[in-house]
């Protein structure tokens, strides 16, 4: 996995408890997939160990990670 310095330096940070197995997961078997206008590509994936939605977003390359959080608001 790639991730963008943003992520290295700020979002793992704030959200230490991010798991990379959960982002490999996302990134290999997404439930869902939307791209947004900047190019970026949004990933959904259930993390059954935390019982919530993660949302991955990655550069248009679709590799480098550049956010990750859990999405209260998803809906299938």
């Amino acid at each position: 996995m790639q991730f963008t310095p943003y992520f290295k330096n700020k979002v793992l940070l704030k959200r230490p408890y991010l798991k990379a197995e959960w982002i490999e997961k996302t990134l290999n078997n997404p439930i869902k997939v939307k791209k947004q206008p900047d190019g970026r590509i949004r990933l959904w994936s259930y993390i059954e160990e935390a019982q919530k939605y993660l949302r991955v977003v990655v550069e248009p390359d679709g590799e480098t990670v550049h956010n990750a959080f859990f999405d209260r608001g998803f809906k299938k």
